[in-house]
């Protein structure tokens, strides 16, 4: 079976890590995920289950900007921050 090494290998990294991060409700989990174009950022609940925020740098106040990764990885950090 042919698999992306890169691919396997984030995933393995993922999983180690998560052995031992766990969120809960008076202190949840951040996840950020990096993509080529966007980034994505989530505070998530793990015992109960659920996505207490989001956020992304796809929301059009964001994204119609002319800015560089690193200053939208900011105001993502801002609007996760206000929600």
């Amino acid at each position: 079976m042919a698999y992306n090494r890169k691919t396997y290998r984030r995933k393995r990294i993922k999983m180690r890590v998560r052995k031992h991060v766990h969120g809960s409700p008076e202190r949840p989990r951040l996840s950020v995920f990096r993509s080529n174009r966007d980034i994505y950022a989530q505070i998530i609940d793990d015992q109960n289950g659920v996505t207490l925020v989001s956020a992304s740098s796809r929301i059009a106040e964001i994204n119609e900007q002319k800015i560089t990764k690193s200053e939208k990885s900011v105001l993502v950090g801002k609007q996760l921050a206000q929600k």
